[in-house]
C-alpha cells in the first residue's frame, strides 16, 4: 500500500502546480513546505521503488529491458540481412544481364542461384524441343569427375520432370519424400532439401532453376522462393538477350560466308573448291563436328535415288567421301525427298535412318541435313551437319539461317554453271571452227601435196631420192590422220559417246570428285581410230577400277593416267604416290584387271615405284 499510495501520490495526489504559487517540486521550498506539513514516510525498499520515473515515465524491469533490446538487435541484424540479401540479388541481376553469350548467361544464372541461397548443389536444365524432355543440363557444386561418375545427365524424370510438367515453384524439405521422386542413380551425392523454381522466355517454359542442400541443414523457406523467383525473371530476360545476340551474330557471320562464297564463283574457283568451302564454312557456324555434301545421280528437277558424297569434313572423312547412299532410308535423303531441312537428336542410333553403309555416324548425335535448290522440284544434293553426341540439338533459330545459306549457296553454284555453260558453248564454237579450218584447209593442202609428192616421185630416177619422198608421202598419211584424230577430240562434246579420248577425259574428271584433286591426263596417239570398240571398252574398265582404288585405298595426293596408242599396242598407265598394295590387301578387283588383259591378248602388271606409290600398266595389242 506505500508504495502504492506513493504511487498516487506522485502521480497526481498534489496536483497543484506552479499557476496556483506553489513552487516547482524540484526547488528547496517546496522540499522543506512537504517535509514540514506532513510526516515522514519510512523509507521504501528496492523492490519497493515505484513503477514510475521521477518524470512520471513507467519504470521497466531491468529483465525484460534486456529482452526488449535482444529483440532489437535481432531486428537490426534481420534488417541488415535483408538489405545485404536484396544488394546479392540486384548484384546477381546484373552479372546475369551483362552476359551476351548464352553459354556463359547460363552458368553465371545458376552460379547466383547458388550463392544467393547457400545452396551446395545448384542446375539449370534446359527443356528440349519435344517439350517433355531436358537437352541440357547445367550443375554447379559437382566436380568433373563426380559428373562423369554419375554417367548420362538428366533427362526429366522424377522431380525434375515434375517441375517441366507443372512449373510452378516447388519446396520439399526432404527430396525422397516427395512422390514423384525416383531415387537418384550410381554414385551420386545425396540430397535432401530442394527448392525448383521455373525459368521463363518470353512467356514460354525455357528451363528449370534446380537447388538442393541449404547449407546449415536448413530448409529453403518462402524468402528463398522470393529471391529465387527474382531471379529467375531477371534470368529469362538475360537469355533472351543472349539469344537474339547470339542470333544477329550468327545471321552476320551466315552473310559473311554467302559473301566469300559468291565471290569465289564470281572469281573462277573450281566448282569443287567452292563446295568445299560452304561444308567448312557451315561447319564452323553451326559448331558442327561432321560436315558432307552430297550431290544427287539425277538433273536437278528430276528425283534421284541414289546420292553420292562429294565433299566429306570432320569425323572420318575417308569413310564417307564418295560413298553413295540411296534416298531412302537416309537422313540426307529424307531432305532430299521433302525439300526441306530434317534433323535427328542421335544420329548413330536413329531407326528411320537405318540405311548407308555402317559406321560413318559413329560417335555422332544431333543432325541436321538442309537441301542445295532453288525453285521446284528437288535440288542439286543435300548440306549434313552433325554435331558430338551430348550436345545440344540443332534449334529452329539455327535450321532456319542454315537453310537460307544452303539456298544462296545452290543459287550461287547454279549461277556459276550457267556461266560455265556460256564460257563452254563459246569454248566449243571455237574448237568447232578450228575443226573445219582443220579440216576444210590442212587436211586437204596436206593431202594434195601428199598426191604431188607421189607424182613426182614416179619421175625421180634416183632410187635412195624416191624413197625419201615415199617416206615423206607416208608422213603426210600419218599426219592427216593425227590431225583428224584432234578433229574428233574437238568435237568430243558434241558427241560424248564417241571416242576413247573424250570418254577418258570425262571418267578422269569424274574422278575429281572422289579423290579430292584432279588427277593428271595425258593422251597419245589415233585413240579414236585405231582402238577398236571392244577393246576401248576394256580400257575405260580398267581406267575406272584404276582410278576408284586410288580414291578408296591408296590414300594419294597424286595421280597421274597416261592413255598412249602406238607400235600396234594400247598402253594405260596410272601412277600415284599413295601408300602402296598392303600385302595382305584385297586383290578381287587386281584379277579382274589381269583377267581383262588375257582376254584382251594383252598383260597386266603392278609396279612399286622407287619414290614410292603404285604404278599399274595395262596393255593390249590393238588388233582385237
Amino acid at each position: 500500500m506505500d508504495g502504492a499510495e506513493e504511487s498516487r501520490t506522485g502521480t497526481g495526489g498534489d496536483r497543484r502546480g506552479p499557476a496556483e504559487g506553489t513552487p516547482p517540486p524540484d526547488c528547496p521550498a517546496h522540499a522543506a513546505t512537504a517535509t514540514d506539513s506532513r510526516p515522514a514516510a519510512p523509507a521504501a525498499r528496492p523492490a519497493d521503488r515505484p513503477a514510475t520515473t521521477p518524470g512520471g515515465a513507467p519504470r521497466i524491469p531491468q529483465l525484460r529491458l534486456d529482452e526488449l533490446l535482444e529483440e532489437l538487435q535481432w531486428r537490426i541484424d534481420a534488417a541488415r540481412g535483408t538489405r545485404d540479401r536484396v544488394h546479392s540479388l540486384l548484384e546477381a541481376v546484373l552479372a546475369v544481364g551483362r552476359e551476351l553469350d548464352l553459354s556463359q548467361a547460363l552458368h553465371r544464372i545458376v552460379e547466383a542461384a547458388a550463392d544467393l541461397v547457400d545452396a551446395r548443389y545448384a542446375a539449370l536444365g534446359v527443356i528440349g524441343a519435344d517439350g517433355h524432355s531436358l537437352s541440357q543440363f547445367l550443375t554447379v557444386g559437382l566436380g568433373p569427375q563426380e559428373i562423369a561418375a554419375i554417367g548420362p545427365q538428366p533427362t526429366g524424370r522424377g522431380i525434375l520432370g515434375e517441375l517441366i510438367r507443372d512449373p510452378r515453384p516447388l519446396r520439399c524439405p526432404t527430396l525422397s519424400e516427395h512422390p514423384a521422386s525416383v531415387g537418384f542413380p550410381a554414385n551420386h551425392p545425396p540430397m535432401h532439401t530442394f527448392l525448383g523454381v521455373p525459368v521463363r522466355v518470353r512467356g514460354e517454359v525455357f528451363g528449370n532453376l534446380y537447388l538442393t542442400d541449404k547449407r546449415g541443414g536448413l530448409d529453403f523457406d518462402a524468402d528463398d522462393e522470393a529471391v529465387i523467383s527474382t531471379l529467375a525473371v531477371a534470368a529469362g530476360v538475360a537469355i533472351d538477350n543472349a539469344r537474339l545476340y547470339e542470333e544477329a551474330q550468327r545471321q552476320q557471320r551466315w552473310l559473311r560466308a554467302s559473301a566469300e562464297i559468291t565471290r569465289s564463283l564470281l572469281s573462277g574457283a573450281p566448282r569443287l573448291e567452292v563446295v568445299e568451302l560452304i561444308a567448312r564454312r557451315a561447319r564452323e557456324i553451326a559448331g558442327a563436328e561432321l560436315a558432307d555434301v552430297s550431290v544427287a545421280s539425277a538433273d536437278p528437277g528430276e528425283r534421284a535415288a541414289e546420292l553420292t558424297v562429294e565433299v566429306a569434313l570432320g569425323g572420318r572423312p575417308e569413310a564417307r567421301l564418295g560413298v553413295t547412299v540411296p534416298v531412302d532410308g537416309t537422313l540426307s535423303g529424307a531432305a532430299y525427298a521433302s525439300g526441306s531441312p530434317a534433323t535427328s537428336a542421335e544420329l548413330e542410333h536413329d531407326e528411320r535412318f537405318p540405311a548407308g553403309p555402317p559406321g560413318r555416324f559413329t560417335g555422332l548425335g544431333p543432325a541436321v541435313a538442309v537441301p542445295l535448290g532453288t525453285g521446284e522440284g528437288f535440288g542439286r544434293g543435300v548440306l549434313l551437319l552433325a554435331r558430338a553426341s551430348g550436345r545440344p540439338p540443332f534449334t529452329a533459330g539455327e535450321t532456319g539461317p542454315l537453310l537460307g545459306f544452303a539456298g544462296q549457296a545452290a543459287l550461287a553454284l547454279e549461277l556459276a554453271e550457267r556461266r560455265r555453260d556460256a564460257e563452254q558453248l563459246t569454248l566449243l564454237e571455237d574448237r568447232d571452227r578450228i575443226a573445219r579450218d582443220l579440216h576444210d584447209l590442212a587436211i586437204q593442202r596436206l593431202f594434195a601435196t601428199g598426191m604431188t609428192l607421189q607424182s613426182a616421185g614416179r619421175l625421180i630416177e634416183s632410187r635412195s631420192a624416191a624413197d625419201r619422198v615415199s617416206r615423206a608421202v607416208a608422213d603426210l598419211d600419218e599426219t592427216i590422220k593425227i590431225i583428224r584424230s584432234t578433229i574428233f577430240g574437238l568435237r568430243a562434246h558434241s558427241e560424248p559417246d564417241r571416242g576413247l579420248r573424250a570418254r577418258a577425259t570425262r571418267a578422269v574428271g569424274e574422278a575429281q570428285t572422289t579423290l579430292g584433286f584432279a588427277p593428271r591426263l595425258s593422251m597419245e596417239g589415233l585413240l579414236d581410230t585405231d582402238v577398236p570398240q571392244e577393246l576401248a571398252e576394256h580400257v575405260m574398265a580398267v581406267l575406272g577400277e584404276a582410278l576408284s582404288n586410288a580414291a578408296r585405298h591408296a590414300r594419294a595426293s597424286r595421280v597421274e593416267v597416261a592413255l598412249r596408242a602406238a607400235g600396234g599396242t594400247v598402253t594405260l598407265t596410272v601412277t600415284d604416290d599413295g601408300v602402296g598394295v598392303p600385302a595382305d590387301g584385297r586383290r578381287s578387283g587386281l584379277r579382274n584387271l589381269a583377267e581383262r588383259a588375257e582376254r584382251a591378248g594383252g598383260t597386266f602388271a603392278l609396279l612399286a615405284p622407287e619414290a614410292g606409290g603404285t604404278r599399274l600398266v595395262w596393255e593390249a595389242p590393238l588388233g582385237l
